[in-house]
């Protein structure tokens, strides 16, 4: 007689995706390691990196980041959900030709018909001819594709050819503490890559997806990398996972071998970047989430907002503010539920360190602020 598959409490949920995301320890892991192990971080904002990294690396050197991402150990480009992502080099290509489905379907809206005719492949090359003379902004690309093909719209000119390269983000923009405009050119180009190189499979997907977001459904899986039909993958893969129920009775996949820590596992303090993997990997984003903390409180129309954990869950936000020079910072938290004195004074200690990362030897404060819409 076959047993039912255990069932795991949220809070079980919670401290096993925590370990999974290096957020319940700082791990020793180096960072090209820690980002190949996460399958990417998403950074639609380009300091995002940076913030998510110290927050799960000990000792996380942001200089030393950010010059190899300079010597292009690292890049940013469009993946998972079609999303700004930064990945290793060595893993870019491998999961953008994979995803490419995702990015393709982003193309049956309103820019797709605006496109109605057009040989996309033929325009793929052409933009390649552009972005690979020098990098360019959209804009830019959109306007020279216009004038190859002068009869359709510019910016949906510049979204096909996003859509059908697999373009990445040069720097300055990414660097530390650096800022520069979204300029794009090719991945083989940037990194000089003259053999094709071939494209991850679905399986190697899940397995690493479960390795970093795991014990996870399917349907979490595909929500997180955009893909549908993944329920076969799973199927296949069925002899090398195991299987387990959440409380609402969803089937849950696991590699058999990852760490699922007890349910009564202290959490840390985490700072957290605006759309970090840990809150936006599940469709059931209950694992992480605070039922007391409102969606509107996290989120505003199409963009997140920074957040901190607390135990585990998302009970509050920060803003950095600093001067021009850094030499002052001001970390601003606001807490979204009430909490202890012990998690004020952890938050605390952890905000007093994460001033320190973000502008060292400043004129630092923390200052709590009320929740407006509490």
């Amino acid at each position: 007689m076959v047993s039912a598959p255990r069932v795991l409490t949220e809070q079980e949920l919670n401290r096993a995706t925590l370990d999974r995301q290096l957020l319940l320890r700082r791990s020793e892991l180096d960072a090209a390691q820690a980002v190949e192990h996460l399958v990417g971080l998403q950074t639609q904002v380009p300091s995002n990196h940076y913030v998510g990294l110290w927050s799960r690396l000990a000792g996380f050197d942001a200089e030393d980041f950010s010059q190899r991402y300079q010597k292009r150990e690292f890049v940013r480009m469009s993946l998972q959900r079609s999303t700004i992502h930064t990945v290793t080099a060595r893993d870019c290509l491998p999961l953008r030709q994979l995803l490419q489905p995702v990015q393709d379907r982003s193309l049956q809206g309103a820019f797709g018909r605006k496109l109605q005719g057009i040989d996309l492949g033929a325009l793929a090359e052409h933009a390649r001819v552009f972005v690979d003379e020098e990098p360019r902004t959209f804009s830019e690309l959109g306007k020279l594709l216009a004038e190859v093909y002068p009869e359709y719209d510019v910016q949906a000119l510049g979204i096909a050819a996003r859509n059908n390269l697999a373009l990445v983000q040069v720097t300055p923009r990414g660097l530390w503490l650096q800022g520069g405009l979204a300029k794009h050119t090719t991945a083989q180009a940037w990194l000089g890559l003259e053999q094709p190189v071939p494209a991850m499979s679905a399986d190697e997907l899940v397995l690493r997806y479960l390795g970093a977001f795991g014990p996870a459904s399917v349907m979490d899986a595909q929500m997180w990398s955009g893909l549908t039909g993944l329920r076969e993958v799973f199927e296949r893969l069925a002899g090398q996972l195991v299987v387990f129920r959440n409380e609402g009775g969803t089937e849950l996949y696991d590699l058999p071998d990852a760490p699922r820590p007890g349910a009564d596992v202290e959490a840390p303090a985490r700072f957290l970047p605006d759309y970090d993997n840990v809150f936006i990997g599940h469709k059931d984003r209950a694992r992480v989430h605070d039922t007391r903390v409102r969606k509107e409180q996290v989120w505003l129309a199409n963009s997140a907002l920074t957040t901190f954990m607390v135990d585990g869950r998302i009970r509050g936000l920060w803003k950095l503010e600093t001067d021009k020079k850094r030499t002052t910072a001001t970390l601003n938290v606001t807490a979204l539920v009430p909490l202890t004195k012990a998690q004020v004074a952890e938050v605390e200690t952890e905000g007093a360190a994460f001033l320190e990362f973000q502008a060292p030897g400043a004129e630092h404060e923390l200052r709590w602020l009320a929740d407006e819409d509490g």
